[in-house]
């Protein structure tokens, strides 16, 4: 049940209890209430690959489930242990993935701050695209994300998007200098206003 968000009462065919019907539902454990009041009004969008640059496997899910093989990879041992999870996960063929609930807190964004308010888990949601940051990624994860944020922006009061890179500067920088703001500005053609000063100068 949502703990913040009362949108069990009057979901559509698109939610149920803050879940999303044309995503594949993978649970994570790794989840918490939001805190009493919370406004969810954020979309983070994040890059990931396990190993780094490399695709087409499962260790995103893994990760996220706790289920990760810490020896099967020289890189897993930097991250042994790591707890975290995102809400949606979007791979380079567009495929689409969520692991927490939409009205629950995932454990996406770290120590973060964005529009006056620090801890950006608290009252965001997060969407990991399958990529290194950097790098370039693919017309079918835009395309996906055409859909899911206005989807996610009917259900929501979703008033800001922003990269991980703009919410921790300095100590993430993902999706990073591959990633077209613009062309996502003109798929969703959302105001100038709910995006990063610094991709709206661009």
């Amino acid at each position: 049940m949502p703990t913040t968000e009362a949108h069990t009462g009057n979901d559509d065919g698109l939610w149920r209890a803050g879940w999303y019907r044309f995503a594949k539902a993978l649970r994570s454990p790794n989840f918490g209430p939001r805190p009493a009041g919370a406004q969810t009004d954020l979309i983070v969008l994040h890059s990931i690959s396990l190993p780094p640059g490399e695709y087409g496997g499962d260790a995103v899910q893994q990760l996220f489930t706790n289920q990760l093989d810490w020896d099967a990879h020289p890189y897993f041992q930097s991250i042994r242990g790591l707890a975290v999870s995102s809400h949606f996960y979007v791979r380079r063929n567009g495929e689409l993935w969520q692991f927490v609930s939409c009205d629950e807190r995932a454990w996406h964004a770290g120590v973060s701050s964005w529009r006056g308010r620090a801890n950006c888990n608290d009252d965001s949601i997060g969407i990991e695209l399958e990529g290194l940051e950097g790098q370039p990624f693919e017309e079918a994860q835009y395309e996906t994300l055409a859909s899911l944020c206005p989807a996610i922006a009917q259900h929501y009061a979703i008033a800001h998007i922003a990269g991980h890179e703009h919410i921790a500067p300095g100590r993430k920088q993902d999706p990073g200098a591959g990633f077209d703001w613009q062309l996502l500005r003109g798929h969703l053609g959302w105001s100038p206003h709910m995006f990063p000063p610094q991709v709206v100068q661009r």
